[in-house]
């Protein structure tokens, strides 16, 4: 079937041109197969508008998704499930505090700590070998919010105060200590340039191209359980209430469940879901 020209309305309300493409690449990333990926381009081609909104086309395409593969669904919603974490931000803290804690890095949450000049209070500090972070976490739950320049220039400050009363620690004159900005959406461009400039460390939805936190998440297995579809969204409120933000943490103790008051006979499909997100296994 031929493709229409599409014309779709962005978060930030700008237009731009329907690309069947971008889906496909997303859809693939999901882990769906290419019958099932040529089967929902096809039926969007038959259901898109003029106008309509990139958050309509992922419901048409996350609902589609999920009648074929509710494992391909739950990653297809990543970005959308990390904006889930909200709204304190704090979820979204501990999230990236695990990925850390997977690559080996001895972590800390929420942590006040002396600066040369005044004490500031650090989202994330993580420690592994010869290096020292500390690291920011910028949480957006609305599409489009991006982090710009001011961001990163303010973080920068904060960490040069810490790094210099970090150096006359015994033993850290020699460590290799780095700020970081994470955040679960973009930054600008000139964002990006000065934290290359500077030395500050930014991780993001889509950069550093193939080290980004949708790269790290995929590689890791350590998804959010709000990409469960099998979760209602007040029974993922309940779980976050208690600090439980991965999948992981469902399938290594199950009876997590009881906090989101799960009926029994309902467990079994849930479990099936997040462990096919934890061990990467198509269902």
């Amino acid at each position: 079937m031929k493709n229409k020209k599409v014309s779709v309305e962005k978060a930030s309300g700008e237009m731009s041109l329907f690309s069947p493409e971008k889906l496909r690449q997303s859809l693939h990333r999901s882990g769906a197969d290419e019958n099932t990926i040529d089967n929902i381009l096809q039926e969007m081609q038959e259901n898109i508008y003029d106008g309509i909104t990139t958050k309509q086309i992922y419901q048409l395409a996350f609902g589609l998704l999920k009648k074929r593969s509710r494992y391909s669904a739950a990653k297809y919603k990543l970005k959308r499930a990390i904006m889930e974490l909200g709204p304190s931000g704090f979820p979204f803290e501990k999230f990236v505090a695990a990925i850390l804690k997977y690559q080996g890095y001895a972590v800390q949450v929420g942590e006040i700590v002396k600066g040369h000049c005044v004490n500031h209070e650090i989202d994330v500090i993580a420690e592994k070998g010869n290096q020292h972070f500390m690291i920011e976490c910028k949480f957006h739950n609305l599409s489009g919010t991006n982090c710009d320049v001011k961001i990163p220039l303010y973080i920068q400050a904060r960490f040069k105060d810490v790094e210099q009363q970090w150096k006359n620690i015994p033993g850290h004159g020699i460590k290799f200590h780095q700020g970081w900005v994470v955040t679960n959406t973009r930054f600008s461009d000139d964002a990006i340039k000065y934290g290359l400039c500077t030395g500050l460390n930014l991780l993001s939805w889509d950069f550093p191209e193939n080290k980004s936190l949708r790269d790290q998440i995929d590689a890791s297995g350590l998804y959010p359980l709000t990409c469960l579809t099998t979760l209602a969204l007040h029974e993922k409120q309940l779980l976050l209430d208690k600090q439980i933000v991965l999948c992981k943490e469902l399938c290594d103790n199950p009876e997590l469940l009881s906090i989101a008051n799960v009926k029994n006979e309902r467990r079994n499909g849930i479990m099936n879901e997040a462990n096919a997100l934890c061990n990467g296994v198509h269902t």
